[in-house]
């Protein structure tokens, strides 16, 4: 856009001089309107074209013509404006042949000719801003995008970190209640078993019969508080199983073909949904080794807002003989999907893939 209020402000002062120059010597000439529609012309050709050559080819014309008609040359810094700083800028030396032609160097001749130089070195300077603008402007956008570039990747950098360190914390928070589980389960549940063997000890060795009620009434006391450690146990067992961390032991263990694991669940899933995906991926894996000569494995586990998806698919085919018992696996699968009010679609063509999903609020079938 410099570039051609550049070449407008230039034209216009050209225009100016030209007029003001031609009013007092041919006032009534009717061509003389011709030199500035041939300065658009030319003007319009050399910022059109962006091949060198042919700002050349137009520059010598139009020299060529104003040393025909010396009218020509008032609009010479017009044209050498785009010649600046080409492969052929020495070329603009051409342009004071038709200046040397045209006008007597004496009087108002040589004022034209000083005149139009000014010109051509505003128009130099100019042309020279403008490059130094548009150079200036290149380098901003570059530095513009290099940044938002940089910003972005810091961003998602940022974001897989705190990803990470969300499940670090998960894993150790899940770490923590399994220690407690098992710290449970070995002192308070050991102690809270010798208690209610020593009172069945006691109640088979006394024959006081209130002594016996008591020790009935503290033995079944002991034996509520070991139920309720004992779900409580239980409770802290399932939370601290994580299902990312039991697929990639799955994907690991698994030696008949290469796996891939693509995990996309934000939350915990529902401790039955856990243990049922866990069991599903187990089985589908040993139905590939068993009835499939597969020799590449995906697993894809996604969460949607309303359901839990499960594809595990290969690219094998199924054994032309199989073994006998062949579909008890497939069933058991279908059985757990359907205990869970999900949907499950066992397909054989194009390698074996059993897709699964699983409403999140399931609700269980008798």
């Amino acid at each position: 856009m410099n570039k051609y209020l550049d070449k407008v402000t230039i034209f216009i002062l050209c225009a100016v001089f030209y007029i003001r120059y031609t009013s007092s010597m041919q006032p009534s000439d009717m061509y003389l309107v011709v030199p500035v529609i041939g300065a658009v012309i030319a003007g319009a050709l050399m910022s059109y074209m962006e091949h060198d050559g042919v700002k050349l080819a137009v520059l010598l014309c139009y020299t060529a013509v104003s040393c025909l008609d010396s009218r020509f040359c008032f609009f010479l810094p017009v044209i050498l404006y785009d010649m600046f700083f080409t492969r052929f800028r020495h070329a603009v030396f051409s342009a004071a042949i038709p200046l040397v032609l045209g006008f007597n160097l004496k009087g108002e001749g040589l004022m034209a000719v000083v005149v139009i130089a000014l010109f051509s070195g505003l128009a130099l300077l100019v042309r020279r801003r403008a490059l130094l603008l548009d150079k200036l402007r290149s380098e901003y956008i570059a530095l513009r995008d290099s940044a938002k570039e940089l910003s972005m990747r810091l961003e998602r950098k940022n974001k897989e970190l705190l990803e990470k360190q969300d499940y670090e914390i998960r894993l150790a928070t899940l770490d923590e209640r399994n220690r407690i589980a098992r710290d449970i389960h070995d002192n308070v549940g050991h102690i809270l078993t010798n208690a209610i063997l020593q009172t069945g000890a006691m109640l088979t060795t006394t024959t006081d019969e209130n002594e016996k009620a008591k020790l009935r009434t503290l033995r079944d006391t002991l034996t509520a508080g070991m139920d309720s450690i004992r779900d409580s146990i239980h409770g802290l067992h399932d939370e601290s199983v994580d299902l990312y961390a039991e697929l990639q032991r799955l994907k690991d263990g698994f030696d008949f073909c290469p796996v891939t694991l693509e995990y996309d669940v934000a939350g915990n899933p529902d401790r039955q949904i856990k243990y049922a995906l866990i069991a599903i991926v187990k089985e589908a894996l040993s139905n590939i080794i068993r009835h499939s000569d597969a020799t590449l494995c995906s697993i894809t586990m996604r969460e949607h807002p309303g359901l839990y998806q499960l594809i595990v698919r290969d690219n094998g085919r199924k054994k032309s003989a199989p073994e006998e018992g062949a579909g008890i696996g497939l069933e058991s699968i279908r059985q757990r999907v359907e205990g869970l009010s999900g949907l499950v679609n066992i397909s054989s063509d194009n390698g074996f893939t059993v897709f699964v999903s699983i409403p999140k609020a399931h609700r269980e079938t008798v």
